[in-house]
């Protein structure tokens, strides 16, 4: 069975922001942040989910990965 993981330090790296820079953007904050810095994240709310790819400019498929 694969997993699926968030890869979103690595788009943070692609697009040269900081983890506070994501931390301050609109519905994300410094508790989810930091859960998804110090990673594995075993769950991960749609309405946050969002507010990443609304932060970021980016789509879901870009910040999860699914691997074998």
């Amino acid at each position: 069975m694969g997993i699926v993981k968030l890869n979103i330090l690595d788009v943070l790296q692609e697009k040269n922001m900081s983890l506070e820079e994501f931390a301050a953007l609109p519905g994300i904050g410094e508790e989810s942040a930091n859960k998804i810095g110090e990673g594995p994240v075993s769950a991960v709310r749609f309405s946050t989910l969002a507010a990443i790819c609304d932060g970021l400019g980016c789509k879901p498929g870009d910040v999860l990965r699914h691997t074998a």
